[in-house]
């Protein structure tokens, strides 16, 4: 069993349960308990799972948002977002992950004359409410506060049966050899789902997610088609990702 599918079915049992033992764990996902110590010491560490005598327990408090140094890239998300906006064809299907770019990307295609938009984010159903011209399909699931976005298994039941033109996802980092990632299980298998659903798979990425690496991948560098980033994205990074087959486009920061 993967790293990430393991980690994911133990945030998913103590979620359901409340509390899990080292040895009860370990029964329910037949592996060793110290190999679930290892996955618990990371699960504690982001924030998803308190360690309590013996074994975990769900969080008093939601894990904290990733500080928001989004206001340093704001011109760059938007510039992004724009481009971004000019790959969807009217009346086609697209997907939306969650993310500040794909909200702002949403904004964007709020005022194209016929469209259906696929997401699990809040933060793009609230950015299309007033669109009358774009149906929005809305997939529940667990409300993951920290990121604006419903997760888990319902959710990808709910996007395993539909289909779209392209899927649109942000996420924490981008490089050449494990394509997009994030340091959160659950959003990572979600992700995987929404990617799973388009026919194209667009990764949005301001400069400073290209080159870094966090725990999880979501798209792998050959799933990506699209890489949509700005003038400030590292040159080197740039080259080995057109160098491994993504077609990277420089988002106008004049658009």
């Amino acid at each position: 069993m993967l790293i990430a599918e393991r980690r994911r079915r133990i945030l998913e049992h103590v979620h359901e349960h409340g509390y899990a033992s080292f040895r009860e764990l370990a029964g329910a996902l037949g592996t060793s308990e110290s190999t679930v110590r290892r996955d618990l010491r990371s699960l504690v560490g982001e924030g998803l799972l308190d360690a309590t005598r013996g074994g975990v327990t769900r969080p008093v408090f939601p894990p904290a948002a990733r500080p928001v140094s989004a206001d340093a890239v704001a011109a760059e998300r938007e510039a992004i977002a724009a481009h971004a906006a000019t790959l969807v064809e009217p009346g086609t299907a697209v997907l939306l992950g969650p993310g500040r770019t794909t909200a702002a990307l949403a904004r964007r295609l709020a005022e194209l004359p016929s469209l259906t938009v696929v997401t699990n984010s809040t933060m793009v159903v609230e950015a299309l409410m007033d669109a009358p011209h774009v149906e929005v399909v809305a997939v529940g699931g667990t409300l993951r506060r920290s990121i604006h976005a419903f997760v888990g298994p319902i959710t990808e039941q709910h996007l395993a049966g539909l289909r779209g033109a392209q899927t649109f996802l942000s996420g924490d980092g981008v490089t050449p050899e494990r394509g997009l990632t994030t340091p959160n299980v659950f959003a990572a298998a979600t992700d995987q789902a929404l990617a799973a659903a388009g026919r194209e798979v667009v990764v949005l990425a301001d400069h400073s997610k290209i080159g870094h690496d966090t725990m999880c991948q979501t798209v792998s560098t050959e799933r990506m088609s699209v890489l949509v980033t700005d003038p400030k994205a590292d040159s080197v990074m740039v080259d080995r990702l057109v160098g491994a087959q993504v077609d990277v486009h420089i988002a106008d920061m004049n658009r």
